[in-house]
C-alpha cells in the first residue's frame, strides 16, 4: 500500500485550492477517499457562495460565440433548468445539513452566508413545480411559507421563507464570518449570538440594525464591515447613531450605504467613535441634509477610501450656498492624509471640493473619479490633477468645452500622470483630436485600459497607440474615420504585453463603415496576434439619415 500524506498536508493542499477557487479539483478530491473528503468538503463549502451554480451560474461558460449561436431556444431552457436544479440542490444540502440529515456537517464549514442568493432562487421562474417540490420535500415541507395570490391561490413568499430557512442554517454555522440578505430585525437579533466570528454584515434594510449594537458588542468581537441598501425613515439618523455608539468603539473599518438613507449629523458625529479604525466610507444617494452635515465627519481622518454619490443631482452646492461649511469640509478632507481612493459622482461643485485634496502635498491618491461636472467650471481642478502623479486610475465624466483652452489645460495635466494604468474619459473628452490622443499615448506608457471619446479621430493615432506595450483594453467612443488597413497595422504591432486586448470602436462614421469581410479579417488577426477581441459599431444606422437619427 502506498504511504498516505499526513492530514495537515492534505488540509494545506485543499486550502491552496480554495484560494484558487478550484471547485473541480476539490470535488474530485472529496470523492477520492475518506481521508481527503473532510478537508476537500471543508473548503468547497467554505466558498459555496461563489460556486458556479449559485444564481444559476452561467450556462455560457467556456463556450464560443459560434457554439452559443447553435443552441436552440428549447435547449437553452433545458440548460437553465438543469442549472437551477443544481442551484436548488446546493441550498437544500446546506439546509438539511443544519438539520443533521447529511453525512458531513457542511454548515460547520461555511464562512459566508448570502441569503439574498437563496431568495433569488426561490423567486426564479424555473423554481416551480418539479424543482420546488424536490426542494421542499420531506423535512423542509414545514418551512415553506406561502402568501395569498390572485384568485384565492397560494404562492411562495420568498422573503419570509429565506428568513425561516436562514433561522435553521444559523443554528450550526460557528465559523460564519459574513452574513448578507434581506434579513428581518427580529431574525438578526437571534442570529448574532450564534455567530461569534461574524465580521461582515450586508443588509437590505438598515432598520434591521435597531437593537443589534449591544449584541454585536457582546458576541462579535471581530465585527468590522457594514453595508446596507437603504434606510429611509424619519428616525434613521438617530437610530443609526445609536447603533454606531453601541458597538465596540474603534472597530468599524468599512461602511457603505448603497441607496437612500435618511442619515446626517447624528450618524456622522457617531462615526467619530470609530475615527481611528474607519478606513472606507461610501455614501451613495447622499441628500442635501447629509451634505450640510459633512463637516461633522471631521474626526474621521484615517480614511483611505471615500465615495460620495448624489443619484438625484439635487444636493446643495456647498461653496455657493454655505461657504462656511464648505471651508470646514475642505479642512476635513485635506486632513485625511491616508486617502488613496476618492470618488465623487454628481456632487454639485465636486471639483471645488477635490481641488484642495489634489494640491495637498501629504495626500497621494492612486484612484480618482469625478462625474457630473463641466469643463468650463473646472480649470483649477484640471490644473491640480498634475500634482497627483501617484494616480493609477482616473475616471472623468462631464460636459466638454469647444474652447481649445479648456482641452489644453486638461491634456497638459493628464500628460503628467505617468503612472496611470487605467484612464476613462467620458464626454469631457468629446473634442479630443488625433494630436491630443497621440500625445496622451506617448505620455502614458503604463496604460492598460483606456476609454475615450473624441472628434474626427483617424488612423493617425495608431502608431502612438501601438507604443502602449501593456494595453489590454481600448474603448474608442470617439467619432472616428478608421480604415481596415489602419486597424490591422496597429494590431500587427502588438506584442506579448497586449495579450487578450479588447478593441472596441463604438462611434465609427457611417461613411467609413467596414465590410463584413474586413471585420472578419480584423477579428481573426487580433485573435491570432494577441488572443484578443474586436468590436465594431457605427455612430448610427446607415439606412437612417443623420437628420432622422437626431430627431429620434
Amino acid at each position: 500500500m502506498a504511504p498516505s500524506l499526513p492530514d495537515d498536508i492534505l488540509y494545506m493542499i485543499c486550502t491552496q485550492l480554495w484560494h484558487q477557487r478550484d471547485f473541480d479539483t476539490l470535488y474530485h478530491g472529496a470523492l477520492a477517499g475518506k481521508q481527503l473528503a473532510v478537508p476537500a468538503l471543508t473548503n468547497i463549502y467554505r466558498m459555496h457562495d461563489v460556486s458556479p451554480v449559485t444564481n444559476r451560474g452561467s450556462s455560457d461558460v467556456d463556450m464560443s460565440a459560434q457554439e452559443r449561436a447553435k443552441i436552440t431556444y428549447k435547449a437553452r431552457l433545458n440548460q437553465e433548468e438543469v442549472m437551477t436544479m443544481r442551484w436548488a440542490q446546493l441550498w437544500r444540502t446546506i439546509i438539511t445539513s443544519a438539520l443533521g440529515k447529511t453525512l458531513f456537517p457542511y454548515t460547520r464549514y461555511i464562512r459566508t452566508l448570502n441569503l439574498e442568493d437563496l431568495e433569488e432562487l426561490l423567486q426564479d421562474s424555473k423554481f416551480k413545480n418539479r424543482i420546488s417540490s424536490m426542494f421542499f420535500d420531506g423535512e423542509l415541507a414545514a418551512h415553506k411559507i406561502q402568501t395569498s395570490g390572485p384568485k384565492n391561490t397560494l404562492r411562495l413568499d420568498p422573503g419570509r421563507t429565506s428568513n425561516t430557512l436562514g433561522e435553521i442554517i444559523t443554528t450550526s454555522t460557528p465559523m460564519l464570518e459574513e452574513l448578507s440578505g434581506k434579513i428581518e430585525n427580529d431574525a438578526l437579533l437571534r442570529w448574532i449570538p450564534r455567530t461569534p466570528r461574524l465580521r461582515l454584515l450586508n443588509l437590505w434594510y438598515g432598520g434591521a440594525l435597531v437593537g443589534a449594537g449591544p449584541l454585536l458588542r457582546q458576541h462579535c468581537h471581530h465585527f468590522k464591515t457594514l453595508s446596507f441598501w437603504a434606510w429611509d425613515h424619519p428616525e434613521a439618523d438617530q437610530k443609526f447613531a445609536d447603533f454606531l455608539n453601541e458597538i465596540n468603539p474603534q472597530t468599524l473599518e468599512s461602511l457603505e450605504i448603497f441607496s437612500v438613507a435618511s442619515i446626517g449629523a447624528e450618524s456622522f458625529l457617531a462615526l467619530s467613535c470609530h475615527r481611528d479604525s474607519l478606513k472606507e466610507l461610501k455614501l451613495n444617494s447622499i441628500n442635501s441634509t447629509a451634505m450640510h452635515s459633512l463637516h461633522m465627519l471631521a474626526g474621521c481622518t484615517n480614511l483611505a477610501t471615500l465615495l460620495l454619490t448624489d443619484a438625484t443631482n439635487r444636493s446643495v452646492y456647498l461653496k455657493m450656498a454655505h461657504n462656511e461649511i464648505f471651508v470646514e469640509v475642505v479642512a476635513w478632507l485635506t486632513s485625511c492624509k491616508k486617502l488613496r481612493s476618492v470618488t465623487f459622482r454628481n456632487i454639485r461643485g465636486g471639483q471645488d471640493l477635490l481641488t484642495p485634496i489634489l494640491l495637498e502635498n501629504g495626500i497621494q491618491l492612486t484612484s480618482l473619479e469625478l462625474r457630473g461636472y463641466a469643463m468650463a467650471d473646472a480649470r483649477g481642478f484640471h490644473q491640480a490633477l498634475a500634482h497627483q502623479t501617484s494616480l493609477q486610475e482616473l475616471q472623468l465624466q462631464g460636459d466638454s468645452d469647444e474652447t481649445g483652452e479648456g482641452v489644453a489645460t486638461l491634456v497638459e495635466s493628464l500628460s503628467q500622470l505617468v503612472n496611470l494604468t487605467d484612464l476613462r474619459l467620458q464626454d469631457i473628452s468629446d473634442y479630443f483630436t488625433d494630436e491630443v490622443l497621440g500625445r496622451l499615448a506617448r505620455s502614458l506608457p503604463k496604460l492598460e485600459g483606456w476609454y475615450t471619446s473624441g472628434w474626427g479621430v483617424t488612423d493617425a493615432i495608431w502608431a502612438d497607440m501601438a507604443m502602449l506595450k501593456s494595453l489590454r483594453r481600448l474603448d474608442m467612443a470617439a467619432l472616428s474615420r478608421f480604415t481596415a488597413n489602419g486597424i490591422l497595422d496597429f494590431i500587427l504591432r502588438l506584442g506579448p504585453g497586449n495579450k487578450g486586448l479588447v478593441l472596441e470602436i463604438m462611434m465609427a462614421d457611417v461613411d467609413c463603415d467596414l465590410t463584413e469581410t474586413e471585420q472578419t479579417t480584423i477579428r481573426e488577426t487580433i485573435s491570432a496576434q494577441v488572443d484578443g477581441r474586436f468590436v465594431f459599431q457605427l455612430q448610427r444606422d446607415p439606412d437612417v439619415s443623420e437628420y432622422e437619427a437626431e430627431s429620434d
